[in-house]
């Protein structure tokens, strides 16, 4: 592959992923990725054990679009010599940490794909028409240029912390982000706080109740949602993760769209239904022959202050719908309070040619381009960057290779990968 590139991607997470396994074997792409770190992780924080993907195995890298490709989930297997463990298995969510060690497997095979690589900044080159990025090389400590047709900015998303906790962060208060690095911290505290109940809320607070049953340690789980709810599963409802839905959430109005999508918080912020089943099966059983739990689970309830002290931490709480305010004293705080996108810093050089809408988001098209001054003749494009203008599908890997091909056939303006015309039986939208 020699310069220039037709494709530059800036990060490889599961979605960048994709589209350099998608690229690979078309002879009219000449792609590279690049990331700073020294190999391919997903989550490390999380890979609880037991914990699996909330979607089906088919949602890989490439099934979806390509079902043939050689970096599908099953190749995979095979290569692993595992499929007839995995057909016995029959196991339709796979364990996250298989999820990582495919990923990992595609990514250390494609050579597209440099490690140990940061992408530092993007500029334009006006003259030769290219995007120019200086890319600084880990273990060498060098920084080189690489010159290329179109950018794809894939550098993922970045834990959210509220504000109030910001100040106290480290071995007593951090994100979920970092449990399995804090297990240490977490054993020798007595009183635990989770805040939030999406799946990392509920998935820490279970493998507590599993590890910790027997120890005397007083678990709490509080939540500014109305509801320890379940994720919307059902068949139809699925189909808000299709290009068809997609598609209608693009052509409502920006002041629908950003409405619309906190109102759709069981579509993708909520908890699987096993996951649910599982901590009620172990408060269940805690309670045999007049038992009893020390956990305290409250919704409604929001943390609006925090502080330590000599005795550990203090929360200010306010719960939302009694208005009432309440002290709470805490050894730990875990922050299972989600994620946002990551600031894309190496496009500072850029910032004056990105359009921007009142809220300071990208402006983005159907084709997942970044809208850019008319001098900017090359492409910019966003990987799970788009929740305000493409929906709750956004961050779901089951329409990862979707976006990954509709990015490639704008790229080389040809459709090398055939899209659905319909995906779903519910028709979005009056026709």
């Amino acid at each position: 592959m020699t310069e220039p590139y037709d494709v530059l991607g800036i990060g490889i997470g599961p979605f960048n992923l994709s589209l350099a396994a998608l690229a690979e074997p078309l002879p009219d792409v000449n792609a590279v990725f690049f990331d700073g770190r020294p190999g391919f992780s997903w989550h490390p924080g999380m890979m609880i054990p037991g914990a699996t993907l909330q979607v089906p195995f088919l949602a890989d890298l490439v099934t979806l679009i390509d079902p043939r490709s050689r970096w599908s989930f099953l190749s995979y297997l095979q290569e692993r010599d595992r499929l007839f463990p995995f057909y016995f298995a029959e196991r339709f969510h796979v364990p996250r940490a298989e999820y990582d060690d495919y990923c990992r497997w595609v990514s250390e095979s494609l050579p597209s794909c440099r490690f140990g690589r940061q992408v530092d900044s993007v500029t334009w080159d006006a003259e030769a028409q290219l995007f120019v990025a200086e890319v600084y090389e880990v273990h060498t400590a060098r920084t080189t240029t690489v010159r290329a047709r179109n950018a794809v900015l894939g550098v993922g998303t970045e834990p959210v912390v509220p504000a109030a906790l910001r100040p106290l962060l480290g071995k007593e208060v951090f994100h979920s982000a970092e449990f399995l690095d804090r297990q240490e911290s977490l054993r020798a505290a007595q009183d635990v706080t989770i805040l939030g109940s999406g799946q990392s809320g509920a998935e820490v607070l279970l493998d507590l109740l599993r590890t910790r049953a027997g120890t005397g340690q007083r678990l709490r789980w509080l939540t500014k949602a109305p509801a320890f709810a379940p994720m919307e599963y059902s068949k139809l409802g699925l189909e808000h993760f299709t290009p068809d839905y997609t598609r209608y959430f693009r052509s409502l109005p920006e002041r629908v769209r950003d409405t619309l999508v906190p109102e759709q918080w069981q579509l993708y912020k909520a908890i699987d239904a096993g996951t649910i089943d599982a901590i009620h099966t172990e408060l269940y059983d805690r309670t045999v022959a007049g038992g009893t739990v020390p956990l305290t689970m409250s919704p409604n309830v929001e943390v609006v202050g925090a502080s330590r002290g000599p005795d550990g931490i203090t929360l200010e709480c306010r719960e939302l719908l009694q208005e009432r305010t309440v002290t709470i004293r805490t050894d730990r705080v875990v922050a299972a309070t989600g994620y946002a996108a990551r600031p894309p810093l190496c496009l500072a050089p850029l910032e004056p040619a990105i359009n921007r809408d009142d809220a300071g988001r990208f402006r983005i098209d159907g084709d997942y381009r970044v809208q850019l001054a008319a001098a900017v003749t090359g492409g910019l494009y966003v990987q799970n960057a788009e929740l305000h203008t493409h929906g709750v599908g956004t961050p779901d890997l089951g329409l990862g290779a979707h976006r990954a091909a509709t990015i490639l056939n704008a790229v080389i303006g040809r459709e090398a990968y055939r899209l659905p015309s319909r995906a779903a039986f519910t028709t979005f939208g009056v026709r």
